[in-house]
């Protein structure tokens, strides 16, 4: 499952200044708002979203807060990641099953 960001809602990347963070807003409301009238659908979920993700970036205090939250989860991430490059899986085969007494022995005569 895909975890999105509030700068995603906004279609935005991370340094954007608080100008770009409004003018993003606004116009992704105004296309969101045209688009459910013209094909008629229910949007109400994605709207809320998009209106959370505002009220979080367009303040000083909350964006610092939320981008200090995500630079500690992109620091979990990349720390499992660096763990998993450096101790990668047992490359021993593995068994699906047990394999029977008989017919290892069968085969390894067979092989012989």
């Amino acid at each position: 499952m895909h975890q999105y960001t509030h700068y995603d809602y906004l279609d935005l990347a991370p340094g954007a200044d608080s100008a770009r963070i409004e003018a993003a807003y606004v116009a992704l409301l105004q296309r969101l708002q045209y688009g459910a009238s013209d094909a008629g659908q229910d949007l109400s979920g994605l709207v809320r979203r998009i209106h959370a993700a505002y009220e979080v970036l367009s303040r000083p205090e909350t964006r610092q807060e939320y981008d200090s939250h995500l630079a500690i989860e992109a620091a979990k991430a990349d720390a499992e990641l660096r763990t998993l490059l450096e101790n990668p899986a047992s490359t021993a085969a593995r068994k699906v099953q047990a394999v029977p007494a008989e017919l290892v022995t069968a085969v390894t005569q067979l092989a012989a």
